[in-house]
């Protein structure tokens, strides 16, 4: 029995402070409360700060989260085939290289895969499409001396540094998953948790102290007879509402070292500039791959000028 009584005593000690705090709540949300306690400015506005610092983390995230979606720039309207993704661009021209008819070309096109399926990213469908290209043209020869289609050529090759600029693509997403993706979540879900489960127990406090207040107002005014008197309070009455006061003061002061934690932490900014690094990682290989090869497509493009020019003349 005393076993049974001790657990209920402990059962009412949960439920009535969460009581007078619900209670509490709704005369302030109905406008009856009698007093709402004020938080300090300096806290008011480290909670601004805070929400702030959580919204641009949310929104960021939102977009960046995309880096997670190795198709995030795949094209939809384009359908490729289990056989076109079979195998990398790089594999396909060595196979090519050995191709001594066009069946054997349309075999290595077709070649059973080395690996797991390649990349929808962008970069590399253009590789795809780029070097399907060079092997229509080349499927039908050009009657030149070489026997070379300038533009199947330069396609090729094309397809080749498609596929490089894909590869940095890639390297760049799981640089920013890793250093900025993984770090931003963190502050998000933890963090920045913290920073709220700090200020709701600041909430909570100051609604006990509040109901707290508001039931010593009642009980000093109102008498046995039903009219309003002007009782003395009592020790343990006085004593609850100090205890109270103490207990919103010290989770007050708790949550405000814990959102400065927050705000002040450098891990945003570091995470911020490891995304700008792998962005420009990946700017510089793409601009390196197309800048070698833009000089050659301009010369068998100069040549082909030239060429024509003399057929023209011929002719």
């Amino acid at each position: 029995m005393d076993k049974f009584q001790a657990f209920g005593k402990n059962i009412s000690s949960t439920i009535n402070p969460w009581t007078a705090r619900t209670q509490q709540y709704f005369k302030e949300q109905i406008g009856t409360a009698d007093e709402k306690t004020e938080l300090p400015s300096d806290y008011i506005e480290l909670e601004k700060r805070v929400d702030a610092l959580k919204q641009v983390h949310q929104k960021l995230l939102s977009v960046t989260s995309q880096y997670s979606n190795e198709a995030y720039d795949y094209p939809p309207n384009i359908r490729e085939s289990f056989t076109d993704l079979s195998r990398t661009i790089s594999d396909k021209v060595n196979l090519l290289s050995h191709a001594t008819s066009p069946a054997e070309a349309q075999a290595a096109l077709t070649a059973p895969p080395s690996a797991k399926p390649q990349p929808k990213t962008f970069p590399h469908a253009i590789a795809r499409a780029a070097l399907g290209g060079s092997q229509l043209l080349n499927a039908h020869p050009a009657a030149n001396a070489s026997g070379e289609d300038p533009l199947a050529t330069a396609l090729e090759k094309y397809a080749l540094a498609s596929e490089k600029v894909g590869e940095a693509r890639l390297a760049q997403d799981a640089q920013i998953q890793k250093q900025f993706l993984a770090g931003w979540s963190t502050t998000l879900n933890t963090n920045l948790m913290f920073a709220t489960r700090a200020r709701r127990s600041v909430e909570n406090a100051r609604l006990g102290l509040d109901a707290q207040k508001s039931k010593t107002r009642t009980k000093s005014q109102v008498g046995m007879s039903g009219e309003v008197e002007d009782l003395p309070v009592s020790e343990d009455v006085r004593a609850e509402v100090e205890k109270k006061e103490d207990e919103f003061v010290g989770v007050t002061e708790e949550a405000v070292g814990v959102m400065k934690n927050v705000l002040d932490t450098p891990e945003p900014l570091r995470n911020l500039a490891d995304l700008i690094a792998a962005q420009l990682e990946y700017h510089k290989k793409a601009y390196e791959v197309l800048s070698e090869l833009a000089p050659i497509v301009d010369g068998l493009q100069v040549e082909q000028e030239a060429s024509y020019r003399k057929n023209r003349e011929g002719a």
